[in-house]
C-alpha cells in the first residue's frame, strides 16, 4: 500500500472513530443515563435524536406566548414556564428532560435546592456560557466559579457594604425624582404611562452612577447596546443550535459583534480615562472600588478584560431585575389598593412628604412586604442551572458526572406545598414575621438565589426599589389602565409582554409640607 492509501486508511479510521464517539454522545449515553434514572423512580418526557427535549420546549412556548391571565391571577406558570409547567404535572416535582444529549434533572424541592446552592466544593458548578449570552453578561461574578469567582467576589464586594449604599440613596432619590416631574408633564398630554419602560430607564440611570460616577453619560452608552444585544439573545435561543453557526458572518452575528464592539469600547473609555485622571484617588463608586483594589492588593488583580466583565454583569443584573421588580411591584399595587393605600400611609407616617432617606427605609416595614411578595409571585429570574462536576449524590438521587441540575424558582414560588392554599394569591402577611418564617421551608423565596453565591446586589436592588416606591406613594396614586393586558413573559428576565400602562393621579398634598 503506498503513502496515498495510508493516509487514506488514517483519515477513514480518524473519521470513523469521531462517527463513533458522536453516536455515543447522542444515541448510547442518552439511553443509559435515561434507564439509570427511571431505577430511581425518575422519569420525563422522551429523549429525541440530537434536539433532546427542544421540539416539545419550543411547540409549548408557541402556545403559551398568546394566553392572557386576568390581571387578579398570578397563576403564571402556563404562561412563562409552560414546559416545566406540564412535566412537573406529569412526572411529578424530580424529572429530566435533554437539551441536546445532555440530561436535565429538575429540582423542586427546597432541602434538594439548599443541597445544590449551599455547596462550597464546586460541586454543582455554574455551566458553561457561550456566546451572545456570554457578550450580554460578561464572564463577571454571575458565571464565574471557584477560586476565580473567590477573587472577585472579593474585588467587588467591598462596593456593596451598607455604608456604601446609604451614601447611594441620596442619588437613587434624585434619578427618581427626575423620573416622576417627567410623568407630570406626560399626564397632561396622555391617559396612561407605560412604566416598565420608565423604570428600566430610571435603574440605567442608577447604575450608571453606581458603577461609573461621573462618567454616568458614558456608562448609559453601554445600557444602550446592552438592550439591544439582549433582543439578539432572546433571537438566538428561540433556533436549535447549529455547531459553528455562531462563527459564521450572519446578519444576526454581524450586529451582534458590532454591538460587543461598541459596550468593550465604551467602557474601555471610561476606565482609561480613569485610570489617567486618579488624582488622589480612583473614587468611590463601583469602578474606583474595582481599580483601587487590583492596584493595592495583592492576589486580587482583576485585568483590563475582567473589569470589563463585571462591568457588564453589574449593569445588566443591576438594572434589569431591579426594574422588574418595581414594575411588578406597581401592577400589583395598582390591583389591590388597600395596600397601596397601606403603603402611603407608612411612608408618610415615616417621612412625611420629605424625600426619603436610608434611616427613613429601614422603617418601611409594610413597603418590604410588599416587595418581598412581588419577589415571589414575579421573580425577575424564573430558573437557574448548575451542573454536576462529579457523581453526586441529591437526596439520595444518584446523578451523574455532566448533569445539569434546573432550579425553577417559579415553580418553587407558587408551590402550595411551601407556601399554603393561597400560593397564587397576593398575600404580603405571609412575610409579616419575616423571609424565614414566610414558608414551610426558611430557603423557600430564591429570588437572590441563596448560599454562598447569592447575589452580592440584592441589599442596593431593596434599597432602591424602596427608594421609588415610596417617592411615588408620596406623589400619586395609580390604577391599571384598561389597555393592559396580563402577559407575564420569560424575555430572560420576567416582565410584562406589552408593557405596563398605569393611570396616574397627583395627590392634592403633595409635597405640601416638604419645606417643614
Amino acid at each position: 500500500m503506498g503513502t496515498l492509501g495510508l493516509i487514506l486508511v488514517a483519515l477513514g479510521v480518524i473519521l470513523v472513530s469521531i462517527l463513533w464517539k458522536k453516536m455515543m454522545v447522542l444515541l448510547w449515553r442518552p439511553y443509559v443515563l435515561k434507564k439509570r434514572f427511571k431505577e430511581q423512580g425518575v422519569s420525563g418526557p422522551e429523549y429525541k435524536f440530537r434536539s433532546g427535549s427542544f421540539v416539545e420546549v419550543r411547540r409549548l412556548e408557541d402556545e403559551a406566548r398568546e394566553i392572557e391571565l386576568d390581571v387578579n391571577s398570578h397563576d403564571i406558570l402556563p404562561k412563562v414556564a409552560p414546559y416545566y409547567y406540564k412535566w412537573a404535572n406529569q412526572y411529578g416535582g424530580t424529572f429530566v428532560y435533554w437539551v441536546g444529549p445532555i440530561p436535565n434533572l429538575c429540582v423542586t424541592d427546597a432541602e434538594h435546592v439548599k443541597q445544590v446552592l449551599s455547596n462550597k466544593f464546586g460541586f454543582f458548578a455554574k455551566p458553561k456560557v457561550t456566546g451572545a449570552l456570554l457578550s450580554l453578561l460578561g464572564k463577571g461574578l454571575v458565571l464565574t466559579d471557584g477560586s476565580e469567582w473567590a477573587r472577585h467576589r472579593r474585588v467587588v464586594s467591598p462596593a456593596f457594604t451598607m455604608d456604601k449604599l446609604k451614601i447611594m440613596v441620596k442619588k437613587m432619590a434624585e434619578c427618581t425624582e427626575s423620573m416622576l416631574d417627567t410623568w407630570h408633564d406626560r399626564m397632561v398630554r396622555a391617559e396612561s404611562i407605560e412604566v416598565n419602560q420608565q423604570f428600566q430607564e430610571l435603574t440605567a440611570d442608577v447604575i450608571s452612577h453606581a458603577a461609573f460616577g461621573s462618567s454616568y453619560i458614558e456608562g448609559k452608552e453601554v445600557f444602550l447596546a446592552q438592550k439591544e444585544l439582549q433582543f439578539l439573545v432572546l433571537a438566538s435561543m428561540l433556533n436549535r443550535p447549529i455547531p459553528g453557526y455562531s462563527y459564521l458572518p450572519t446578519k444576526l452575528n454581524l450586529k451582534k459583534w458590532e454591538l460587543e464592539r461598541k459596550m468593550r469600547n465604551a467602557l474601555l473609555r471610561i476606565i482609561d480615562s480613569r485610570l489617567s485622571s486618579k488624582g488622589s484617588g480612583y473614587g468611590n463608586d463601583l469602578l474606583g472600588i474595582m481599580l483601587e483594589a487590583t492596584q493595592k492588593q495583592e492576589g486580587m488583580q482583576l485585568n483590563t478584560n475582567e473589569i470589563i466583565d463585571e462591568c457588564k454583569t453589574f449593569f445588566f443584573a443591576g438594572h434589569e431585575t431591579t426594574s422588574h421588580l418595581l414594575t411588578w411591584t406597581v401592577f400589583l399595587l395598582s390591583t389591590n389598593q388597600e395596600w397601596q393605600e397601606k403603603l402611603r400611609e407608612e411612608v408618610i407616617r415615616e417621612c412625611g412628604v420629605k424625600v426619603p432617606n436610608a434611616d427613613n427605609l429601614t422603617k418601611f416595614k409594610l413597603v418590604t412586604m410588599v416587595l418581598m411578595e412581588a419577589l415571589r409571585l414575579y421573580c425577575p429570574v424564573i430558573m437557574i442551572l448548575r451542573q454536576a462536576a462529579k457523581d453526586m449524590n441529591l437526596g439520595g438521587f444518584m446523578i451523574p458526572k455532566g448533569t445539569s441540575v434546573t432550579i425553577p424558582f417559579a415553580i418553587i414560588h407558587l408551590s402550595k406545598e411551601l407556601w399554603g392554599d393561597d400560593a397564587n394569591k397576593f398575600n404580603p402577611l405571609r412575610f409579616e414575621n419575616g423571609i424565614n418564617k414566610a414558608a414551610k421551608h426558611p430557603n423557600a423565596l430564591l429570588a437572590f438565589s441563596m448560599g454562598p453565591r447569592a447575589c452580592v446586589g440584592q441589599n442596593f436592588s431593596m434599597l432602591e426599589a424602596k427608594t421609588v416606591i415610596a417617592m411615588i406613594l408620596q406623589r400619586f396614586s395609580f390604577s391599571l389602565s384598561q389597555e393592559y393586558k396580563h402577559k407575564p413573559a420569560d424575555l430572560l428576565t420576567l416582565q410584562p409582554q406589552n408593557g405596563l400602562p398605569i393611570v396616574f393621579k397627583p395627590l392634592v398634598t403633595e409635597r405640601a409640607d416638604a419645606s417643614n
